[in-house]
């Protein structure tokens, strides 16, 4: 694992945005596995800027989304689609037929999971993985349990996870009880992992990512067994890493 450790927020999003554009200058073909909330927030934005400037090109750019709540349509403000349109697909030149976000509206879930699975798999799988990291571990929507899953899967949202993302709906009423995830064998099928955190609240979840036991009671402990994962985070995210004398 190579880890980047940075200043604060923006100084993480520079970073991890130019491994997300190396990946795509060096690839132009390439197919990126794309990641939604606070973190990728900011890295989405250097690569709207970088495109902008005509230095990066989306054109033929394929993409895979970790995941979407159910329920949620894909013009709800707060859906997965809605915010990689409005982050990164509606801004830079890739073609919208190339992207894909898991289909939250579905009828028939079981199989909407094996077809994404099949998909991914028909291109080899991803070359980059960008990830994020819930409080609790959890990748994707891939939530602490009893065993890792390796498919595409319906996903009921543990509280902790409810609780963390309340604060952007109405009410935490409002937040939805499952998701579609992509699932572990996807994840870890990526040639290489990108995985960001930012923020002191992401400092266990970091920790016992890198130095815990791999267990699926912290989910993002199974990227210590994939051989390219590339790990950008803040200070804050870091500081228990840098406590335990982990070099960084």
């Amino acid at each position: 694992m190579i880890i980047y450790r940075e200043k604060d927020y923006n100084a993480m999003s520079r970073r991890a945005a130019s491994v997300i554009a190396g990946e795509v200058v060096h690839n132009p073909a390439c197919l990126l596995g794309l990641a939604t909330g606070s973190t990728p927030e900011g890295a989405y934005k250097y690569l709207v800027d970088w495109y902008k400037q005509g230095l990066i090109s989306f054109k033929d750019v394929l993409s895979v989304n970790l995941d979407e709540y159910v329920g949620l349509a894909p013009d709800h403000d707060q859906s997965y689609r809605y915010f990689m349109q409005s982050n990164l697909f509606d801004h830079v030149d890739i073609v919208p037929e190339h992207t894909r976000v898991p289909d939250g509206l579905t009828k028939d879930p079981a199989a909407f999971c094996a077809e994404y699975d099949a998909y991914i798999r028909s291109l080899g799988y991803v070359d980059l993985q960008l990830l994020g990291i819930g409080r609790n571990g959890h990748i994707g929507f891939n939530e602490p349990g009893d065993c890792f899953v390796k498919e595409t899967h319906v996903v009921d949202l543990a509280e902790s996870t409810i609780d963390a993302n309340a604060r952007f709906f109405a009410t935490r009423d409002d937040v939805p009880k499952q998701a579609i995830s992509m699932g572990m064998g996807a994840i870890m099928g990526a040639k290489k992992v990108l995985l960001c955190a930012s923020g002191e609240e992401k400092a266990d979840a970091i920790y016992h990512s890198v130095c815990g036991p791999i267990t699926p009671k912290c989910p993002g402990s199974i990227l210590q067994l994939h051989k390219n994962v590339v790990l950008v985070a803040d200070e804050a995210a870091l500081s228990k890493l840098i406590a335990a004398g982990v070099e960084v």
